[in-house]
Formats: C-alpha cells, structure tokens, sequence
C-alpha cells in the first residue's frame, strides 16, 4: 500500500479549495452529493484527489441539463 504525500484534508481544509462552505460539504455528504471522503474513525477527511477528480466532474460546456 502506497502512504499519500499529503494527509487527508478536513471539512474546514476542503471547502475552500471546492470554493463553497464547509456546511455545505456537510450537506452533501448527507445527501450523497459531493466528493468522495474517508471516515476515519468518527473524522471526516478528504484526499485532495478526490477534490480534483469532483472538480473534473463538474465541468460543463452548457447551461442545459444533462
């Protein structure tokens, strides 16, 4: 198993990065939204490639819906 170069991001860490609220995280992880993150524990952490792979994810080329 390969250790990661950086350790998992909180929920106060990710936000800004995704560029919305910590709550907000909150929120999707609730309702099954938002990027992939680890529990560990009772702790939420994020791996900043997961982030970048939402962010991917989220790229549009037009206002229409899917």
């Amino acid at each position: 198993m390969e250790h990661p170069t950086a350790p998992p991001l909180t929920t106060e860490q990710a936000a800004p990065i995704l560029g919305v609220k910590p709550g907000t995280l909150e929120v999707w992880r609730v309702q099954g939204r938002g990027p992939a993150f680890l529990k560990i524990g009772r702790a939420v952490r994020y791996r900043a490639e997961d982030l970048d792979r939402f962010l991917a994810g989220c790229s549009r080329n037009s206002t229409a819906k899917d």
